[in-house]
């Protein structure tokens, strides 16, 4: 089965900390370029976070620097977003995806709700 599946979402006070996991089975995890992307209810989808095959290379959205982390353990296929300090702008639903020039492959997403 090609797939990623997201888990570690769930309901955090604001300020707190959580870390969200994507498990990839199916493909070449080590050579996927992976991102995160999340959406708000009745929001537009919105692109939140890249990183490049070995780890050297990472971006985000501005609104998230200096708050969330990606990384990834390329010898467990599983793509990592610690989300530090969050804030309520940060509720959405966070989808892993795969990619280099497009996003080819996505996951179902998990659901981050943040209280104030």
């Amino acid at each position: 089965q090609v797939r990623l599946v997201e888990s570690g979402g769930g309901s955090v006070q604001t300020g707190g900390s959580l870390r969200l996991s994507c498990a990839a089975s199916g493909i070449n995890f080590k050579i996927a370029t992976m991102g995160w992307y999340r959406q708000a209810p009745g929001k537009g989808l919105e692109w939140v976070s890249s990183i490049w095959t070995d780890g050297g290379d990472t971006k985000y959205v501005d609104s998230v620097k200096g708050r969330f982390t990606i990384s990834r353990d390329n010898a467990r296929d599983t793509l990592y977003l610690d989300m530090n300090n969050v804030k309520p702008e940060d509720t959405a639903t966070y989808y892993c995806a795969k990619g280099r020039t497009t996003w080819d492959l996505w996951g179902k997403g998990t659901l981050v709700t943040v209280s104030s």
